[in-house]
């Protein structure tokens, strides 16, 4: 989420681009927006270590208060923003926010959540105007927010990083912290280094997101994207006939993907998939989910053979990958081990042996 050597370089390269609206924002203005809000987290109190939360849809002030707590050595929580109230309370609580952003959207929402916790936190309301209630109830409009906040940067900058939740399924969402290392944020990443040598991610690309981005791996591949200097598109939504003109339209170069939108965009006529020019991608990611082999299979044939994969998890302790290649020579894998040893237990815990 740190781009400010491109910002520099070349300060009118978009940084975001709306699908829909069309809504463009440049690396210039993301930069400045961001460390505006990085200022506001200090003038509110929220030092290095801290926890903010964001409940949104997907829209261009949501990475900005990412972009915002990277900067400032703060831990951020995206909310799945199909949650109840109830859901989100117990996030926002769980993981001590001092800040909580919200869309217009979603404010009836985070309004019955804030009643419910058990300690104060400071309101922001990310795109739109509260009503009076809102503003009583202490929810203040981005705009005024930023107002006033000093230009460039803030004179702490420390890394920052996202802290997700778990699904639930078991229970109560469990936090996922992970410790980030005590440097600007400016310096290298190791995450975004093995993004590049893994899905070729560089400067220039053209990153389409289509899925939202309260989750872990758009988070990740966006934040990826912009901080080696790449455009990133977002979908407020995925629909596969956009899908396949936002390509074409951007020419996308990086994609990453769940199998419903692979077997979405297999349902399309046709004449609409044989007649997209699909030839600016370089790479497609697809994960979270198994994909069925003749779906896959598919896919590789009308995208040619730079669909990879991969099976991990938020937790970062394991991580399998696999090419095209190597996946129609084994269909159904989901490659090998690079990170972590892989290990298939039964229900007493004990080794599985091959097969």
């Amino acid at each position: 989420m740190f781009a400010r050597h491109i910002a520099a370089a070349d300060p009118s390269r978009p940084a975001v681009v709306m699908a829909g609206s069309g809504e463009v924002v440049s690396f210039a203005d993301y930069e400045a927006a961001a460390d505006r809000a990085a200022h506001h987290l200090r003038s509110l109190g929220v030092g290095v270590g801290d926890h903010v939360a964001i409940l949104s849809e997907n829209q261009p002030r949501m990475l900005l208060a990412e972009a915002a707590a990277e900067r400032a050595g703060v831990y951020f929580t995206l909310v799945n923003s199909y949650l109840s109230p109830e859901e989100v309370a117990y996030i926002v609580g769980d993981c001590t926010a001092r800040v909580l952003y919200a869309s217009s959207s979603k404010l009836a929402v985070a309004r019955e959540a804030v009643a419910q916790l058990a300690e104060p936190v400071a309101c922001v309301l990310l795109d739109g105007e509260p009503d009076e209630a809102a503003r009583a109830e202490g929810w203040t409009p981005w705009d005024d927010a930023m107002a006033g906040q000093p230009a460039g940067p803030i004179a702490d900058e420390r890394i920052g990083a996202p802290m997700l939740y778990s699904s639930g399924t078991t229970g109560r969402p469990k936090g996922i912290f992970r410790t980030v290392p005590d440097q600007a944020p400016g310096e290298a990443l190791a995450g975004t280094q093995f993004l590049q040598g893994l899905w070729g991610f560089r400067e220039g690309m053209v990153y389409l997101n289509p899925a939202p981005l309260y989750h872990s791996a758009p988070q990740a591949s966006v934040a990826g994207a912009l901080r080696l200097g790449g455009t990133v598109v977002v979908m407020e939504r995925f629909d596969a006939a956009s899908w396949c003109e936002l390509v074409e339209r951007h020419r996308a170069t990086h994609c990453q993907m769940v199998p419903t939108m692979f077997t979405r965009l297999l349902k399309l006529p046709e004449e609409v998939r044989s007649g997209t020019d699909a030839s600016s991608l370089e790479v497609v990611v697809h994960a979270a989910a198994p994909c069925p082999v003749p779906v896959k299979t598919a896919m590789i044939e009308w995208l040619g053979p730079i669909v990879v994969e991969y099976y991990a998890a938020t937790e970062a302790h394991g991580f399998t990958f696999c090419t095209s290649e190597e996946w129609l020579a084994h269909p159904g894998t989901v490659g090998r081990a690079i990170v972590g040893a892989l290990e298939i237990r039964d229900e007493h815990g004990e080794l599985c042996p091959t097969g």
